[in-house]
């Protein structure tokens, strides 16, 4: 890191210190007491969550954070590993409680085992995660904050938008909820957000933003509570309403705590640690890392069709980074008309060259993209397969899913981007199983490579060898992994079939930013 970026973190770690210590408060909102609850109203014991509960929202932040702008966003120098390796742990709970009650909120903050379990979990077991998340809050949180308040809702329901999607607008959960606000398609339907073949409004910030609050400001009508209307957001009113008759009637979350969904449980205390997390960041030597990528930006209305590519070519801008900031358009097409306009994001820069040159943008191979200047669909259904347009030139074969297969082992053994077969396949979560068919594209060049590959695969039921740069161990269960750039220990794990967390336990591992190329590390042999 150069003595300039070193300068310029520290002025940008001042900023965001100043902007994560403000106290957003709605005097005509507020209680008449902001006391921290402890949950006293019932036994502690009670309040608990496993491993395999927690292991719901680790995977989830874990999963969320391997988005293509994400990764390209947050590219790590060699040179800036191990920026803070030293936090504060052991913390006592009077602390936590005394920074919770400092943290004036109208949504009501109580501090419990469950509770801590989270924190920790953010600042101790995500710490580069939470990086990240600060970094992009810095992007995301004035919008929503303008949203909360155009509706008089709390300004601090906008951490909400962390535990659901971890700021990745990108974001789909195994249960199917996309975008930044987690909206199921029925939900999504229900308020209004547009959904079709081109455009998935779930995924757009500032419509799914509205949506959010709109909602919440209706499951707050319905309770009258914060904690219960959060709790609703996530598991929807009927079950709120059932866990409150199992529970006698009463209507207090801790108490109707047990009788919630299981995933449900962990919401309102996952609620109270980002909360915390995005207060008292720095006094757990967490620093927001700033995106590379400028998040300046503006909008211009389109409307006659365009596609992304059009306006990465014309303009000069990576096509990936287009589609990260228009993430609602399905298939890097916008639909637009006279009729019905969309909005085009681009980074400021590029706006005034964009109004200049439009008419060159269009004109760009208008034929190839849009014959006849007709709306011909660029992706088709066949066989249960997604065939995107961005697929023109290259052969298709069709791999069997085999037991021990992972989305980055498969990725790797034929060159492609792990978000192209995420895509090409609606894989969700990156979870995949024995006997699934997979559609793979690639080059008509090595389709017959890849089609031996196959078929020698499923004929005698083992793989070829792949160099994985891995060097034998024959003393201990373990093998070798070299470090390369790019790297980060949930892609690791991920392509050998590991756990994360003990990938990272093995190797002695405290963060994402724990490695460096070259270094070699421990992966457990497969029995």
């Amino acid at each position: 890191m150069t003595e300039k970026q070193l300068i310029l973190t520290v002025l940008l770690l001042a900023v965001f210190n100043a902007f994560a210590q403000q106290n957003y408060t709605r005097p005509e909102l507020q209680n008449d007491t902001l006391e921290l609850v402890v949950a006293d109203t019932v036994n502690p014991e009670e309040i608990t969550i496993d491993e395999n509960e927690l292991s719901i929202y680790t995977s989830r932040l874990d999963s969320f954070s391997q988005s293509w702008d994400v990764k390209n966003a947050f590219r790590l120098d060699t040179l800036e590993v191990h920026l803070v390796d030293e936090y504060p742990k052991n913390i006592p709970d009077s602390i936590y409680v005394q920074r919770l009650q400092k943290t004036q909120q109208v949504v009501e903050l109580s501090f419990n085992p469950v509770v801590q379990g989270f924190i920790k979990m953010y600042t101790e077991r995500k710490r580069d995660q939470v990086e990240r998340m600060l970094g992009l809050s810095d992007f995301y949180f004035p919008m929503f904050e303008e949203m909360l308040d155009k509706y008089n809702l709390p300004l601090e329901l906008k951490y909400l938008a962390i535990i659901e999607s971890a700021l990745d607008p990108r974001a789909v959960s195994h249960a199917g909820a996309v975008g930044l606000w987690q909206f199921m398609y029925g939900t999504a339907k229900m308020l209004n957000i547009e959904i079709s073949s081109f455009v998935d409004e779930r995924r757009d910030p500032v419509k799914s933003t509205e949506a959010a609050v709109v909602y919440l400001k209706k499951l707050f009508g319905i309770y009258n509570d914060w904690n219960l209307a959060i709790a609703a957001y996530n598991c929807g009113p009927g079950n709120v309403d059932k866990a409150i008759r199992r529970a006698g009637g009463k209507t207090n979350y801790w108490e109707i705590y047990s009788f919630l969904p299981r995933e449900t449980r962990g919401y309102v205390p996952l609620f109270v640690a980002a909360t915390y997390v995005m207060n008292y960041y720095s006094e757990h030597n967490l620093i927001p890392r700033v995106p590379a990528m400028p998040t300046t930006v503006d909008t211009v209305m389109i409307s006659k069709y365009l596609h992304f590519d059009q306006v990465s070519t014309v303009l000069g801008i990576d096509p990936e980074y287009v589609r990260s900031l228009n993430p609602a358009y399905r298939r890097g097409v916008i639909p637009a008309t006279t009729e019905k306009q969309y909005p085009l994001v681009l980074p400021y820069v590029k706006v005034n060259e964009f109004i200049d040159c439009d008419t060159s943008v269009y004109a760009w191979e208008r034929n190839k993209y849009f014959p006849n200047n007709a709306l011909s669909g660029p992706v088709e259904k066949n066989s249960g397969y997604f065939v995107p347009d961005d697929v023109k030139g290259k052969s298709k074969i069709v791999y069997t899913v085999r037991s021990g297969d992972t989305v980055g082992g498969i990725v790797k053994k034929y060159g492609i981007r792990q978000a192209d077969l995420v895509y090409w396949n609606n894989i969700r979560k990156n979870f995949i199983r024995a006997g699934q068919k997979l559609a793979i594209y690639v080059p008509e060049k090595d389709k017959q490579k890849h089609e031996n590959t196959v078929a020698k695969t499923e004929t005698t039921g083992t793989e070829p060898k792949i160099n994985r740069d891995v060097q034998s161990d024959n003393i201990t269960d373990f093998e070798y992994y070299t470090v390369k750039r790019g790297d980060t220990p949930n892609v690791i794990a991920t392509q050998f079939g590991m756990n994360t967390t003990d990938l990272m336990s093995i190797n002695g591992i405290s963060s994402d930013r724990g490695l460096q190329i070259g270094q070699k590390l421990k992966i457990k042999k497969k029995t």
